[in-house]
């Protein structure tokens, strides 16, 4: 009797230990990045009454007797299914769409989390809410190593990046066929010298005869003590429109705004800048419709200053420049393990390897079974509500039945000394 009361003692702190992960999980059900646990029971050592004993003659064998000795929580595993993602619209939250971990640095310490909610600092370090800083791979001129050790992650606040020469100009769109002879079209478009100066470059289509054009590239004359207005022709060339190609051909073959002209006229340009004529998706055409020519691109810019920052799917933090140019300034990185079962968690939706947790192979988000990651939203937790009500009602019962076995045993022990009066 005796026995049956330590059993059920086991069976009330089994199931208390239940309740407590079940009043976890329920706790957490809105933590971003909180993965479920759940209790695992086992029986403990059970006492042997009769020993068995195989078949002999004419007597059959006969099985053991046991008598078990109670409940111990054997484990607590953790589900590491995927979480809702719940869009909050800050460019810092980023959640992990697949299996991995984001790393982060803890008072020197290599850490793991699911929990994306990521801001930066007064230096311009990318944190987690308790400071912890998130690691990654920073870019060299918009180009990463992804093989070199990892580092925490910062963002230049104030980054500039120089200015960029215009190399090439794209025109498009129709030049009317028919326009008279002696008929012009104008279009413009800002290009930049290694200043960053931009200097407006005019394209001017004279039509000298049937499917023939000439166009004439100029410049405003920057040299000291050049006339108010006046301009220089910096490139020349002849179009001739191929009715069956329908397509033009250019003499020279690529026109260019000469180097040497462009200097002469005040500017600073270290090569020449080509005039492509016409895209795939818009063509340089001569149709018998409305005159729509103009300058597509070009592909020089001036000084930037970093504005914004974007995140993409493998990781990468994209600058967005005021001058339009995006480059990469870093990327984050992402840790996977053998058994993310092993991992220890140590509060702040934070885990560290263990030695069950195999090494942590750290590597590009998308690449090797890691997931992608999603900016603008966090993974909430993934704690169900209904198996978790569902699981208290269990505990609720189990600590009640072995609440019973107490109350049995003990009116049975006091049967027993009753048994003297």
């Amino acid at each position: 009797m005796l026995r049956s009361l330590f059993t059920a003692v086991s069976g009330l702190r089994a199931h208390q230990a239940m309740m407590d992960v079940v009043g976890n999980n329920i706790a957490n059900v809105n933590t971003a990045g909180y993965k479920a646990s759940q209790s695992v029971f086992e029986d403990t050592l059970s006492q042997v009454l009769r020993t068995s004993g195989g078949p002999q003659g004419l007597n059959g064998g006969i099985n053991p007797a046991q008598v078990g000795l109670g409940v111990k929580v054997g484990g607590i595993s953790t589900n590491f299914s995927q979480g809702a993602t719940q869009m909050t619209g800050r460019a810092t939250d980023v959640a992990l769409q697949g299996d991995g971990f984001f790393m982060v640095k803890k008072d020197g310490q290599s850490l793991y989390s699911r929990a994306g909610a990521f801001d930066f600092d007064a230096n311009g370090n990318l944190v987690n809410p308790e400071g912890a800083l998130v690691q990654g791979w920073a870019a060299t001129k918009g180009a990463v190593n992804t093989n070199s050790p990892v580092a925490a992650l910062k963002l230049p606040i104030g980054q500039t990046v120089p200015p960029r020469q215009t190399t090439q100009v794209v025109v498009g769109g129709n030049l009317s066929g028919n326009a008279a002879i002696g008929a012009t079209s104008v279009s413009s478009i800002d290009i930049y010298d290694t200043q960053g100066t931009p200097l407006q470059a005019t394209m001017t289509y004279t039509k000298t005869a049937a499917d023939a054009w000439k166009l004439d590239v100029t410049v405003p004359d920057a040299r000291t003590g050049a006339a108010p207005g006046a301009v220089v022709t910096v490139g020349t060339a002849t179009l001739a429109w191929d009715q069956v190609t329908k397509s033009f051909t250019a003499t020279p073959p690529v026109p260019l705004l000469d180097k040497a002209l462009l200097t002469g006229a005040g500017y600073n340009f270290t090569g020449d800048v080509s005039l492509t004529l016409g895209t795939p998706t818009r063509p340089l055409t001569q149709y018998a419709a409305a005159d729509t020519v103009g300058t597509v691109s070009q592909d020089g810019a001036d000084l930037g200053v970093l504005q914004s920052f974007s995140l993409a799917p493998d990781g990468k933090l994209v600058g967005i420049f005021s001058n339009g140019v995006r480059e990469t300034l870093g990327q984050v990185a992402v840790a996977s393990f053998d058994n993310p079962s092993g991992l220890e968690k140590v509060g702040g939706s934070l885990y560290r390897g263990t030695a069950n947790s195999g090494v942590a192979a750290v590597g590009v988000a998308g690449i090797g079974g890691r997931g992608t990651m999603a900016s603008g939203s966090l993974e909430m937790s993934n704690v169900d509500l209904a198996m978790e009500f569902t699981n208290l009602i269990i505990a609720q019962r189990g600590f009640q039945a072995n609440s019973k076995i107490v109350s049995v045993s003990d009116e049975i022990l006091q049967d027993l000394v009753n048994l003297k009066r």
